[in-house]
């Protein structure tokens, strides 16, 4: 039997020496991280996405394994084990398989089969199979045979009770056939459909079901939020759901399988016991099978789909960390304002109600004017929700004149609401309230995207599809993977960097993070990396799988605010030797770098990879690798849904990327839809291909439907109404596979 790592090197079509390599660095305590970015020369560049899938289809065959153990250890016991069983369950790769196989040794409860085997009718199912054979005779007395089975106890009353029992045991011998089940269900998949209805008592237009009323859709092309949704709407009681096939291929394909004899009497008792076997045993388990096997399909795309946009949201463009003004807007209850200095850290909070009255806005305008000027404020993030535009107007009139350098900026605030009523906000700011904790997680959000968003569930984000329906447990590794390769992508100021935000570097335990901030609140800022290791249980592998991904900007060292890692300072200290420059100097001045013959420093502990890493910081140390922030500016005449005409050109931002197409925030408090027909001239498979979460674009007003709150966004760049044949085509195929009226007003906002 092939080991973990040749399978694994043959399905990620790399070298078996790789996966050893990446799997011994794994068991050794390394995380992907550090193991992507600082052993390229032992796993011969494995970058992240490789060593994930390396991590994770260990996980998935090492399950198999351990359960191969148990079911070869339940077979032997029963004395059935043959070779060319073992042989079989020791090839198995497929979880799915594997339990096939042991289905006919599994313990059970009493069946139909085994009440008769307890009668004594095994011997005369066998002897039915005897006959299977084409030589067997054509008037062969199969009753005669039974008969011989009547027992005087009244155990088997009669010849006909006798073959029923020896049909059930054949039916239970063919349902339990590892080759005939995976057969079926592979034809089920491939050929069957998923047909759904509205139940009686629910008339038209009355759920967001609507689209499935009368819906059909084959099994293997089923997208993954169709599947969800029909889960959903069938677990909510609103929707009957069948997977339908063609059955009587199934049957004749049986009967191909198992039928063999000549005689006539034997056969019609085989057909018999076929489809018994189909309709009682098979059809509705593996009818299941397939339903599952949809269902984990659906949960990996919507998984993979939410990460995503989750990778985008928390790598956003940071505006920087400049004093900022966070503004959760309202109405009735009045604007929450949060002072922030250039560290995130809060000042200062007043409450203003600039949409009470004149007076009520006259004392706006003169707090709003003196938090800026008090707190030297250069940056304005203003919520996204209820008066979130009107605010926006309030203060971009208010500051024009006065302070026309302050830069305001609509912030998403999807999830500020969780965060400031969590455990994580009560434990910042245990004496505001609620509203103010919000302003202040809107502000940072401006000033840092990623540090303010991880502490928040992203779940509660708002980027995924039908993430309540999704295996959690999948959901919350994939999602924490996610958040985990975001924070080491970009790196953690270790003088600034939130609990939560520590806790995702790698080799950082959540314990490790609190005592980092413990020993920063009770010592004073960290000057070099070598300082952590006083920190409490941060010990010399934490700190191997941590440091370089931990910056400490104007400390002793300057290298210790860029991603080189501690344990490759020699080799910088040894290039600055040979320019003859001290190391600050070459952090200061790349261009001495053009100088150096990088082979020279190739070693048997260091390679070009990590050589040429090493040169690419040094060029910009400390460099944010996330694109130069940039934010939607949008209509100051549109502001609410009334205000949308058919044909407006308008600047909005991406909030979530969906199968079906993308929401944008145009700033009027809904969401509207380009569907995947809209989002360019061309054919679209996917459309994080053509947007992405966070990205500014142009869209065209297609519909609005203020009744119901909906509106439909284009893209395309046409100026035509008669594109070429080609593209009304491609357009045409993505029309027709999902309605876009249907489904703005099914998902709405966020799915």
């Amino acid at each position: 039997m092939r080991s973990i790592p040749e399978i694994l090197a043959e399905e990620l079509s790399v070298a078996a020496w790789q996966v050893v390599r990446a799997l011994a660095l794994f068991d050794a305590g390394g995380t992907v991280p550090f193991v992507a970015r600082y052993r390229k020369e032992q796993t011969g560049g494995l970058d992240e996405i490789h060593l994930r899938k390396i991590e994770e289809r260990r996980r998935y065959l090492t399950e198999i394994a351990d359960r191969r153990v148990v079911i070869l250890t339940s077979i032997e016991e029963q004395g059935r084990l043959t070779e060319d069983l073992r042989r079989a369950i020791a090839s198995c790769m497929s979880k799915t398989e594997l339990e096939d196989l042991y289905l006919p040794f599994r313990p059970r409860r009493k069946t139909r089969a085994s009440a008769a085997r307890e009668k004594g009718l095994a011997p005369l199912a066998a002897w039915i199979m005897q006959q299977n054979t084409p030589e067997a005779s054509a008037t062969l007395d199969l009753d005669g045979k039974a008969s011989k089975y009547v027992a005087r106890d009244g155990t088997v009353a009669s010849a006909e009770e006798a073959m029923s029992g020896a049909s059930d045991i054949l039916a239970e011998e063919i349902a339990e056939t590892a080759s005939y089940r995976s057969w079926l269900r592979e034809y089920i998949h491939e050929s069957g459909h998923f047909k759904s209805s509205i139940k009686a008592e629910y008339p038209e237009g009355s759920t967001q079901f609507e689209m499935y009323r009368d819906f059909s859709i084959p099994i293997r092309t089923i997208p993954a939020h169709t599947m969800l949704a029909l889960r959903r709407g069938e677990a909510e009681g609103i929707l009957n759901v069948s997977l339908v096939f063609d059955e009587s291929i199934g049957l004749e394909y049986l009967a191909r399988q198992v039928v063999r004899s000549g005689s006539t009497a034997v056969v019609e008792s085989l057909h018999s016991t076929i489809a018994d076997a189909f309709r009682r045993l098979m059809k509705h388990s593996l009818i299941g099978e397939v339903r599952l096997r949809k269902k984990e399909e659906a949960d990996e795309a919507s998984t993979s789909a939410f990460a995503a946009n989750l990778r985008e949201l928390l790598l956003s463009s940071p505006a920087g960390m400049r004093p900022s003004l966070g503004i959760d807007p309202g109405l009735r209850t009045g604007c929450k304002m949060a002072a922030l200095d250039q560290t995130g850290r809060f000042l200062a909070h007043r409450t203003i109600f600039p949409h009470s009255g004149e007076r009520q806005r006259r004392e706006a305008e003169r707090d709003l004017l003196d938090m800026v000027s008090r707190y030297g404020i250069e940056l304005i993030a203003v919520g996204n929700g209820t008066a979130g535009r009107e605010t926006l107007a309030f203060a971009r009139e208010v500051l024009k004149d006065v302070h026309p350098d302050v830069t305001l900026v609509s912030v998403n605030e999807s999830g500020a609401s969780v965060y400031s009523a969590g455990p994580v906000a009560i434990d910042e700011f245990p004496n505001l309230d609620v509203t103010i904790r919000g302003a202040i997680s809107i502000g940072r959000r401006l000033q840092d995207p990623l540090a303010e968003l991880v502490k928040i569930d992203p779940k509660a984000i708002g980027v995924g599809q039908y993430q309540h329906d999704i295996d959690q447990t999948l959901l919350q590794r994939k999602l924490e993977e996610t958040v985990e390769s975001c924070v080491n992508f970009v790196g953690v100021d270790v003088n600034t960097a939130s609990r939560e935000l520590l806790r995702y570097v790698a080799g950082i335990t959540p314990t490790v993070a609190g005592n980092i901030v413990a020993y920063r609140n009770q010592r004073g800022p960290f000057s070099a990396r070598e300082d952590l290791l006083a920190v409490p249980r941060l010990g010399a592998r934490a700190f191997e799988q941590a440091a370089g991904f931990l910056r400490i900007r104007n400390g002793k060292n300057p290298l210790d605010n860029t991603a080189v890692h501690p344990e490759r300072y020699s080799v910088v200290e040894r290039i600055a030797g040979d320019l003859g420059v001290p190391i600050p100097e070459l952090t200061t001045s790349p261009q001495l770098l053009d100088h150096i013959q990088v082979s020279r420093y190739v070693s048997a502990s260091i390679g070009l990879p990590t050589l040429k890493d090493i040169l690419t910081e040094l060029r910009k140390p400390g460099r944010d690798p996330r694109a130069e922030f940039k934010s939607a500016r949008f209509r100051e005449d549109v502001q609410h849904i009334g205000d949308l005409k058919t044909g407006m050109v308008l600047e909005g931002t991406v909030t979530n990327v969906a199968d079906f197409g993308a929401f944008v925030d145009i700033g009027v408090h809904r969401d509207g839809l380009v569907h995947i027909s809209q989002l360019a001239d061309t054919f679209v498979k996917d459309p994080r291909s053509v947007v992405k979460v966070g990205q500014v674009v142009i869209v065209r007003v297609v519909d609005v439907d203020a009744g119901l709150n909906r509106i439909s966004l284009s893209m395309r760049q046409e100026n035509t109404g008669n594109p070429p044949p080609e593209v009304r085509k491609k357009r045409e195929s993505n029309v027709n596979r999902y309605s876009v009226d249907d489904l703005i007003n099914k998902f709405g906002k966020h799915t």
